[in-house]
């Protein structure tokens, strides 16, 4: 079933955002695979004639949720130490937001293309939404130096996080 016309609102009432890492290096077994949430955000996502989709996040709203693997559990200070690290040297604070080009049926779902602005750069991003069972789901690559961010490293660079994170959204159509 295509997604039904109409004007969706999206945000952490309704939704979730998020963004998972994975690592590389020497020492990537030291290192976790991370799911941050994005905690403040807000879309609108418009279906019909003029399809639209529009998305602000908050920058400094970003928390990690979890760390997969790594040599011992990540813990409550090692997470604020990594918000700490978004904030001051990945994001910088810098606004995140997407204005889409343009919104297609494709399928289940829709094709969307816009313009993603992130570390102070806007770039074009192609992604795919589907619908099933009343929820929206959809993800995107997005490689961090296409935006002049520079991917986090440890130990001199041998531990890094991957170029290329995954940005996710699930969300409840009513």
């Amino acid at each position: 079933m295509a997604i039904q016309a109409g004007t969706y609102k999206l945000g952490p009432d309704n939704a979730s955002l998020h963004v998972e890492t994975g690592r590389n290096g020497a020492a990537a077994k030291a290192g976790h695979d991370l799911t941050i949430d994005v905690q403040s955000w807000e879309a609108t996502l418009d279906v019909g004639d003029n399809s639209s989709l529009q998305l602000s996040a908050d920058p400094t709203s970003l928390h990690v949720r979890e760390g997969k693997g790594g040599m011992q559990a990540l813990k409550d200070d090692d997470k604020a130490d990594i918000r700490k690290t978004i904030d001051k040297d990945v994001l910088k604070k810098k606004s995140i937001s997407f204005q889409s080009t343009s919104v297609e049926q494709a399928g289940d779902g829709l094709k969307v293309s816009g313009d993603l602005e992130m570390g102070g750069k806007t770039k074009p991003v192609t992604f795919d939404l589907s619908e099933s069972g009343g929820t929206l789901s959809g993800s995107a690559a997005v490689k961090q130096s296409d935006w002049g961010i520079k991917p986090y490293s440890a130990l001199f660079g041998a531990l890094k996080v991957n170029d290329e994170v995954k940005v996710v959204v699930e969300a409840k159509l009513s």
